[in-house]
Order: structure tokens, then C-alpha cells, then sequence
């Protein structure tokens, strides 16, 4: 334990010198001197210099790309021991060292950005420059996967976040993908005729899409709550009761994945008592239905007004519940309003909603932090399923479908006539007769279902390792820092099996 202390002091002066730095043109002597302290040796001053060309614009957090880092840095400190003593070659220590930390400053760097402008006439005739970026975060699995964000205040820094996250977060749910995202400043909603469509996955089901793909994200959510959730240790450490039922959860954002998300928690004995949008929230103790407020939202354009329950004067984010499931946007939950927050889960639907300083508040505060990672991976492993399905050019299921329902009949048969001849009795006088659950798996899987069970089985997987990794380096509640040091051993593996491509 004095061992994790140490380490937290020495990432937490990093972080904290970072925050000075915001108002300041340049890094005195003295403050690279600190620089190179807080880190432990010389990789301390690029450490900051790194972080502070990614600060934040005056309001004491680092920038979503600096989070990025930040979090990533401090598992890169916690697994760098471990890699080293790993490799076998070269026997020299210091060699092994110096190539450990040249493969972790790889991992962590973004490889490729290409920024574009590219003209288009308007409806009214008048000619207007778009522009976006691509940013391939690490080619060390190909392809790289990342959609694109459109956004008129989508920024470089944001899109090299995104796909440097990608990057953890395929490596996480083994998914054999690079991370990559694109931007474009653009806002769809004021333009005719904008092909926004998948054009590799999230595809329509004719055009080579997979069932399941529009909810993966809410659906992983839940598998990933459930994992955690249904672990008796986990819920000792932070105080709560095993299971779905009974527990209350608060929703910040209620497009595609606050929807499914609170879809699925509701139908697994879950309470939603509120959800929020950036138009206002609305409350209510005895549970929010979500196809209602689905209803109502389609009709209404806003969640605002509904019927079945109160405006909310104040935060989501600070409404007591057990399962807070921040699913809007970046940088939500920040010091200033992580004392404030009364859940004892927090499940990050969204890409980067809690800043570094507010984990720490979190770890503190004995708070169960899901990360996002982990938990919103649901997306790109079932985007994973789609781009293998295309790759075999058949649906999941279609080759062994008949088979497999045709091999369930004959086995209850088989077991018919068995315990017939056991007792003596005659044909047809102990028929064996399935449940209706089981009926419909002895029906034969459809793809659906092939997906729901693969996804579960991924996250199921994905939760095994993160937790083993938080034991082995005793990191706690900090799941966040174990899937970090997860993703970063996964893709340190490639690279030092394989070397690199330059």
C-alpha cells in the first residue's frame, strides 16, 4: 500500500503543476526542475511539457485530450516495472528500460492527423469551406476504427482524444483495430441533403449491417454495470447489495445511448428517477418509463414537460441514486461538482465525462468508477461482429441455423426414448417437453441473438481482466487506471512481438 501512496503523490504533483501552468507563457527553470521531480527522473519534464501544451482554457482542468494523457500516463507508471522485468532480450537492464519507455511513449503518441477544407454550394447558391481532420491514433492493429463526429466546435485536440481512446478501448474488449476518429465542423441539422450514414459499419441491415448495432452501445452499458454489479466483492467495498433490484439510477443524456442504456436497465429490475438534457431534467421518485418518455420526446422535440414528471431545479449529476450513467458529453462531472455527486456507481456512457482531479475526489470518496473504456465498448465490439460478418459475406447463424435447432430435437428425443426404455414404457409415454425459454433456444439462435451473446461474453471477459489487473497492481477501487494498464499491456505486447513498421 505505501507503494500506491507514493504513486499517487507523484502523478497528483504532475497533475497539479499542469494546472499552474495555465496562466503562464513560458516553464521557468524551477518549474521544469518540479517538472522532472513529480514524474521521477528526467521522463517527468516531457511528462508536463506534454500536458501543457494540451491545458485547459482557464477553468483549472486539463483539456480532453490532457485527460487523456493524464489517465494514461498514470498507468503507464503503474505497469512500466512489470514490462520491463518481462522482456527477455536485451539482457542489458538498462536497455530493456529504455525500450520499455520507447514503446509506451509510442503507444501513447498520435501517429497520423490529416486536416481538410473541402467546398460546397448551398442550397441558396452561395459557396461555403467545411472543415474537418482524420486522426489515426496507432496503426499497431489494422484497420483503425473511429467514426466521425460533426460538431461546429469539434477541435484537433478533440479528435485526437477520441481516438487515442479508441485505441485503449478497442485493445480493452480485444477488438484487432487501431484507433481512429474524424471531426467535421459542421452542424447537420442546418443542411439539406447531408449523407451522415455509416458508410463501413452501423450500416442498414440490406446494405450489410448486423442486428443489433443501434443499441450495442446501451446494451454493453448494461452488461458492463451488470458485471460489476453482481460481484459481491465490489459491492462490499462501496456498500451496496448484489443485484438489479431495488437500485435507482440518474440518466445525463437521452439520445441513442441514454435510451437503450435506460431501456435496458429498466428491464432488468432497475429505477430510473431521472434524466437530464441540456434543456433541463426531470425527476420522478417512482421511476421514469423510458418507452413513454420516448413517446414524448419524438412528438415534443424535448424531454421537457413530460407528464410523469417534475422539472428538476438543480443538477443529474448530484441527484442521490445508486447508478449515475453520464452519457452526454465530455468533461460533465469536474472538482468543482465531484463533491457534490450522490451516486455509488458511475458508469461512463459518454467518451471522457469525469476530469482526472474529480476521479481522484471519487477514489476518495469510495465511489465506483466504471470507465469508458470499458464500459461504453459495447459499440465497437459489435461494429467488430458487423465488419467480420462482411468479411464472410454471410449473416451469423445462416450455415449452422438448421443444423444446430435439428441436433437440439434429436437430443431431446434421444433422451425421450431413453427413459422410456429405462421404465418400459411405450412410445410417446414420457415425452420430454421444453419450457418455453428453452424452446425458443431450441428454435435455432438468430443473429440477434448470436450478437447479444457475443457482446455479453465480450464485456463478461473484459471485466474478468480488469479486475484481475486492479488485484495484481492493488489499485483498488481504481478500475479505471486497471483498464488503462490493461489496454497499454495489450498493445506493449504487439509492438515488442512484432517491432515497428517505420
Amino acid at each position: 500500500m505505501p507503494l500506491r501512496v507514493g504513486y499517487r503523490s507523484q502523478a497528483r504533483a504532475a497533475d497539479r503543476l499542469l494546472v499552474g501552468l495555465q496562466s503562464q507563457q513560458a516553464l521557468s527553470p524551477w518549474q521544469l526542475q518540479q517538472a522532472g521531480g513529480a514524474g521521477g527522473g528526467g521522463g517527468g519534464k516531457a511528462l508536463v511539457l506534454r500536458r501543457w501544451q494540451h491545458a485547459g482554457k482557464g477553468d483549472g482542468e486539463p483539456s480532453f485530450l490532457g485527460m487523456v494523457e493524464i489517465f494514461c500516463e498514470r498507468a503507464a507508471r503503474v505497469v512500466e516495472k512489470e514490462l520491463v522485468a518481462r522482456l527477455r532480450t536485451p539482457k542489458d537492464e538498462n536497455e530493456r528500460q529504455q525500450r520499455v519507455r520507447g514503446i509506451l511513449d509510442t503507444i501513447r503518441s498520435c501517429g497520423h492527423v490529416l486536416e481538410v477544407a473541402f467546398p460546397i454550394r448551398r442550397d441558396s447558391g452561395s459557396w461555403e469551406v467545411i472543415k474537418g481532420c482524420r486522426a489515426q491514433h496507432s496503426q499497431h492493429r489494422l484497420p483503425c476504427k473511429g467514426g466521425i463526429r460533426y460538431s461546429q466546435s469539434v477541435s484537433v485536440d478533440e479528435v485526437k482524444a477520441l481516438a487515442a481512446l479508441m485505441t485503449y478501448k478497442c485493445a480493452v474488449v480485444d477488438v484487432p483495430f487501431g484507433g481512429a476518429k474524424a471531426g467535421v465542423a459542421i452542424d447537420p441539422r442546418k443542411y439539406s441533403d447531408i449523407n451522415s450514414h455509416a458508410c463501413v459499419t452501423g450500416k442498414p441491415i440490406s446494405q450489410g449491417g448486423i442486428h443489433g448495432r443501434i443499441s450495442a452501445t446501451g446494451r454493453g452499458i448494461l452488461h458492463g454495470i451488470e458485471n460489476y454489479i453482481n460481484s459481491t466483492k465490489y459491492m462490499d467495498l462501496i456498500g451496496l447489495k448484489t443485484g438489479f433490484s431495488g437500485k435507482t439510477f440518474v440518466l445525463q443524456g437521452f439520445g441513442n445511448v441514454g435510451l437503450h442504456s435506460m431501456r435496458y436497465l429498466h428491464r432488468y429490475g432497475a429505477r430510473c428517477i431521472c434524466v437530464g438534457e441540456l434543456d433541463g431534467a426531470i425527476f420522478n421518485a417512482d421511476g421514469i418509463d423510458p418507452q413513454e418518455l420516448q413517446d414524448y420526446k419524438q412528438e415534443h422535440g424535448t424531454i421537457v414537460g413530460f407528464p410523469n414528471a417534475k422539472k428538476l431545479e438543480g443538477s443529474a449529476l448530484e441527484v442521490p441514486c445508486d447508478i449515475l450513467i453520464p452519457a452526454a458529453m465530455e468533461k460533465q462531472i469536474t472538482k468543482a461538482n465531484a463533491h457534490r455527486v450522490q451516486a455509488k456507481i458511475i458508469a461512463e456512457g459518454a467518451n471522457g465525462p469525469t476530469t482526472p482531479e474529480a476521479h481522484d475526489i471519487f477514489l476518495q470518496r469510495n465511489i465506483l468508477v466504471l470507465p469508458d473504456l470499458y464500459i461504453n465498448a459495447g459499440g465497437v465490439t459489435v461494429s467488430f461482429f458487423e465488419w467480420l460478418k462482411n468479411l464472410n459475406h454471410v449473416s451469423y447463424g445462416r450455415l449452422t441455423f438448421k443444423y444446430e435447432r435439428d441436433s437440439n430435437y434429436h437430443l431431446l428425443m434421444s433422451v425421450q426414448q431413453s427413459l422410456e426404455r429405462k421404465f418400459g414404457k411405450t412410445s410417446g409415454e414420457i415425452p420430454i417437453v421444453p419450457t418455453p425459454e428453452f424452446q425458443a433456444r431450441v428454435a435455432g439462435a438468430s443473429e440477434k441473438d448470436i450478437v447479444h451473446s457475443g457482446l455479453a461474453f465480450t464485456m463478461e471477459r473484459s471485466a474478468r481482466q480488469i479486475m484481475g489487473t486492479a488485484t495484481r497492481y492493488n489499485l483498488g477501487l481504481d478500475q479505471r487506471t486497471a483498464a488503462y494498464v490493461c489496454a497499454i499491456e495489450k498493445v506493449f505486447k504487439v509492438y515488442s512481438e512484432s517491432s515497428f513498421t517505420y
